[in-house]
């Protein structure tokens, strides 16, 4: 998928226009190596480096309305855009690792509730860049994480999703999982 589209990124011009946001209720995993690419770029651009929450796993803060600290409503953007999580990058694609095939598996969000979702099933070539760039992103990330916070990760609920695909599952994150 193109990244830009006349100064707006295409997810952008899509989500712009959903009531649905994706930013709300959300705790995009971080990695240690994620969290200091996003506190430098946040004191680049001399904004105040908000909390990270270490539950499960450890993810931004939320603020008390539920919205991620790094959504900025008054633009509808992330404020670490360039730089924001893998599974925020990598969305209306998740994913699940299943244990018995030792596959990762790919999901896509349904277009009701996601309209880039859509707009990607709607256009097969944009899904196929975007699931591209989706799973590069959601690889290192199971790659980076450590075994707990995978763990912890794959316990959470995907409602409203359908499998798009699968692969194998790396070597690397096998041995996270205690899969030889």
């Amino acid at each position: 998928m193109p990244d830009e589209n006349n100064g707006k990124t295409y997810s952008f011009d899509v989500c712009s226009q959903c009531k649905v946001i994706c930013c709300k209720d959300a705790n995009p995993p971080l990695t240690l190596k994620r969290q200091k690419i996003i506190s430098d770029y946040l004191q680049e651009q001399k904004t105040p480096v908000k909390d990270f929450v270490r539950e499960d796993y450890c993810h931004p803060a939320a603020n008390p309305k539920g919205y991620c600290v790094l959504y900025k409503k008054e633009t509808g953007k992330c404020r670490v855009h360039h730089v924001k999580p893998e599974t925020c990058r990598a969305g209306p694609v998740t994913f699940d690792i299943n244990l018995r095939t030792r596959k990762i598996e790919w999901f896509l969000k349904k277009g009701e509730i996601c309209a880039l979702a859509q707009k990607l099933y709607d256009n097969g070539n944009q899904l196929k860049e975007h699931l591209d760039v989706a799973k590069a992103e959601i690889l290192r990330l199971v790659c980076e994480l450590d075994s707990d916070a995978l763990k912890a990760i794959l316990k959470i609920e995907e409602p409203q999703t359908f499998k798009i695909g699968e692969d194998d599952l790396l070597k690397e994150a096998l041995e996270k999982l205690g899969i030889s």
